[in-house]
């Protein structure tokens, strides 16, 4: 058996094994969550979004799925209500347009006082089986990485305090490592800069996807020693990461009762619109991981980089 034929039966053998863990209920100790507890989920009307909101809710969470278009948001809603989860509702919500970020809020704060969970899963990828066009790099990066960051921004304040911190999930992709056998930077300062948390800023990864999109306009993209494979949109996976693990490091610093953890995860290549249906991954176990760090128990885990319920090398 070759090293692809092996590696694929391990993965094979744990997502069989998180399969089953998804059937074994949490113990009433490790429930620090209630209906009480909000969860707001980007991109939920569809795809990972809507099956990270479903199983939330099915573990007794209230879930605000939010989606650009508001009236396929209450289509959304009305399938899991029919489905018997009645703790659940949607707001419309466009990551491109901060005005939009700033109602939700309001709205947000004014119905349900604040939340407990975010999970930011709300994104594009305009490159399909070994496409590797820029065309879209702007609307990629614009979404993926500065939506993800404004909503960050945006729902931090309205985090509620609670003994158990709140919860930021990112949902990202392997694409986006730094260590990666594969799909990797070549330039090694900045992966230096990138890999060290204590220097890592804001404003050394703005600058990073800043000069990969000025490359973009002026054609010279490829020598630029950016990710070879789905490059814009490794390159905003890539940025999530960091910023994951800057806002780690910068939200360690908040006091007992008002903590929030931040980790970003890989579902895989999941069989949804983003890879045009040709993933191998289902959507149930897509969405595994983002539910089990969204509601992990009494663990103040955080800017770590998870796939299959496994923290692995960002």
């Amino acid at each position: 058996m070759g090293h692809k034929e092996k590696a694929k039966e391990r993965k094979d053998k744990r997502l069989q094994e998180i399969s089953l863990l998804r059937t074994i209920p949490y113990a009433d100790h490790q429930r620090w969550w209630s209906k009480e507890t909000i969860a707001v989920v980007t991109g939920g009307n569809r795809g990972i979004g809507f099956e990270i909101s479903r199983q939330l809710a099915d573990h007794g969470v209230t879930v605000i799925l939010t989606s650009r278009d508001a009236s396929v948001g209450v289509e959304s809603i009305k399938v899991l209500q029919e489905g018997g989860l009645q703790d659940v509702a949607c707001h419309q919500l466009d990551l491109l347009d901060p005005s939009s970020i700033s109602e939700f809020g309001d709205w947000l704060k004014e119905n349900y006082g604040g939340l407990d969970i975010l999970v930011n899963n709300a994104g594009v990828n305009f490159n399909f089986g070994s496409n590797n066009s820029v065309e879209h790099a702007n609307l990629v990066i614009e979404t993926n990485y500065f939506g993800t960051k404004r909503m960050i921004e945006a729902m931090i304040p309205l985090m509620k305090p609670s003994s158990a911190g709140g919860r930021i999930v990112n949902v990202s992709s392997r694409l986006g490592r730094l260590n990666g056998k594969r799909n990797r930077l070549e330039n090694e300062e900045l992966k230096e800069k990138l890999s060290n948390i204590e220097t890592l800023t804001e404003e050394l990864i703005d600058d990073m996807v800043a000069t990969f999109l000025k490359q973009v306009e002026d054609g010279t993209w490829k020598s630029g020693g950016w990710p070879p494979t789905f490059t814009d949109y490794s390159m905003s996976k890539l940025a999530v990461n960091a910023y994951t693990r800057f806002m780690a490091h910068k939200l360690s610093e908040r006091p007992d009762g008002e903590k929030i953890f931040i980790n970003s995860y890989c579902p895989g290549w999941v069989k949804t619109a983003l890879t045009g249906y040709a993933g191998s991954v289902s959507v149930e176990d897509g969405a595994d991981s983002g539910v089990w760090l969204s509601l992990l128990p009494d663990q103040a885990i955080t800017g770590k980089f998870f796939a299959e319920r496994r923290e692995i090398n960002f």
